[in-house]
């Protein structure tokens, strides 16, 4: 075999990996979204079968030798190609420690947990879904054990998620901002309270979804290649290549802002897919690099722009003229303290900006805890419970608003949420690098955000996963991780709103 052969060979392989991952990738959205409640056994069944034969053509004799070959003529090689092959084999040399039946009893058992999720959180029933996830944890370990035998279980699937990240890591991680938010939090809390009122009222989904359609146009996301549905908890996904990315959000009559900033959050992610450089299309590098990486892009679309002075001073007259009676005798001063009124509260999601990292700290802590044997799923609720009061000083009421909340376990993303926080401040230090060269105020003031995407499609987006995370940042900002930005940047937001 030729280098050139082999090149093309790689190409073609990488199309048909991205086939398949398309057609498992629509029967999942369909699945979350428009599918008959009923056809959960139908969708395992197919996918049972399209993970079987992504199995093997992945793992397959064919596929080892090209790769191998290829490794072998790295010098030759472009970076591009050679991250390729670094990724493809480091995959498979993972699948191939896992039995095939039990990888593909796996994806079968996520079809069914996701739909049995649902049904728990809609009827506050923890029993019904707890010997999926007790079955999801323990595959988990087991799959851990089997790829890094002598890694740390929780460490390996840290780092699935997020390059690098480490029980040690996170626990450094999350140790700086605790010292920093906790008592910042405290002074926020003996200050009086922000009037929210104008959150709240009756906001049709008719409206609300007209609002979605607005703030996708305004961040500059390409509605030809990028959908939006409802779904019962917000998400975004790539459907097999960087030209079909589907958004999701989920709207409350009570309250428009959710849904809002569902949409801000899931279209930062969206515009990071549809930004990679289209030269990727249909290779292993045509997605975000990590879940950190791409939590960074959610989060500061979400929160650093999303809920700034600048930007909802643009956005409130807009809100009057789809919302004017709801929205009557209200400034968009009001407005933009109502958004980032900081309350200790129930749900992740709709968390302010300076209380969301303790919401990720329980979970983490939780995942630590069931990995470590010291906590078993059955006792989840009883954990969540308890550290929502030590953490958040919040009764929970029941499941659904508690360990039921998220669709993350059901998913098999176990290790995933501390990428939520780190991409949070991740973004800090993107806005301080970016406001060197772009005027950020003043476009979100003109609702302009051209000049921003372009920041980030040139030192983030475009390389998808050429690059390692720490390469990525270090491209962005030129310097190291450094959390203290973060805590910097929430402390001078939260001293000017509550004049401390």
């Amino acid at each position: 075999m030729t280098l050139e052969e082999a090149r093309a060979n790689l190409t073609a392989l990488q199309q048909k990996l991205t086939a398949y991952k398309h057609a498992i990738g629509l029967i999942y959205y369909d699945g979350v979204t428009s599918a008959p409640k009923g056809t959960a056994g139908n969708r395992g069944q197919t996918l049972s079968v399209l993970t079987q034969e992504l199995y093997l053509l992945t793992t397959g004799a064919d596929t080892v030798s090209l790769l191998e070959f290829l490794d072998s003529q790295r010098e030759d090689l472009t970076t591009r190609e050679r991250r390729t092959v670094t990724l493809m084999l480091r995959d498979i040399r993972e699948m191939q420690s896992i039995p095939m039946e039990e990888y593909v009893a796996y994806q079968k058992l996520l079809v069914e947990a996701d739909d049995v999720w649902h049904t728990a959180k809609e009827t506050n029933d923890f029993a019904l879904f707890e010997p999926l996830l007790t079955e999801i944890f323990a595959t988990l370990r087991r799959f851990a054990g089997y790829c890094a035998p002598d890694k740390d279980p929780y460490d390996y699937w840290l780092n699935q998620f997020e390059e690098g990240a480490t029980r040690e890591s996170c626990d450094q991680f999350f140790a700086t901002l605790r010292a920093h938010i906790v008592p910042l939090l405290k002074q926020v809390q003996a200050k009086p309270q922000v009037d929210d009122s104008c959150l709240h009222g009756h906001f049709p989904v008719e409206q609300q979804d007209q609002l979605s359609r607005l703030l996708m146009d305004t961040m500059g996301i390409d509605r030809n290649h990028c959908g939006l549905a409802t779904t019962e908890h917000p998400f975004t996904t790539t459907l097999g290549s960087l030209y079909d990315v589907r958004i999701t959000t989920h709207y409350y009559e009570d309250n428009f802002a959710s849904s809002m900033y569902s949409v801000i959050h899931e279209g930062g992610h969206a515009l990071y897919e549809l930004g990679i450089d289209p030269e990727l299309a249909y290779t292993v590098l045509d997605d975000g690099v990590s879940m950190g990486i791409h939590e960074s892009q959610s989060r500061f679309y979400e929160n650093i722009l999303g809920r700034s002075r600048a930007f909802t001073s643009y956005l409130f007259p807009k809100l009057q003229e789809i919302f004017p009676e709801q929205l009557a005798g209200c400034t968009a001063e009001d407005f933009y303290r109502a958004v980032n009124m900081a309350q200790p509260s129930l749900i992740r999601t709709e968390a302010d900006e300076l209380t969301y990292c303790l919401h990720i700290m329980v979970r983490y802590e939780l995942e630590k805890a069931v990995f470590d044997g010291t906590l078993a799923v059955h006792d989840l609720p009883a954990a969540w419970n308890r550290l929502y009061k030590e953490y958040l000083g919040i009764d929970v009421p029941d499941d659904t608003h508690g360990v039921l909340q998220d669709s993350h376990w059901s998913g098999g993303s176990v290790g995933y949420f501390p990428s939520y926080a780190l991409g949070s401040a991740y973004g800090a230090q993107y806005l301080r690098k970016m406001q060197e060269t772009v005027d950020v105020d003043g476009c979100l003031r003109r609702g302009d955000f051209g000049p921003i995407n372009a920041w980030n499609r040139e030192h983030i987006w475009q390389y998808g996963s050429t690059y390692t995370p720490a390469e990525i940042f270090q491209k962005a900002t030129g310097e190291a991780f450094d959390p203290t930005v973060y805590t910097v940047y929430l402390e001078e937001k939260y001293t000017d709103l509550y004049d401390l």
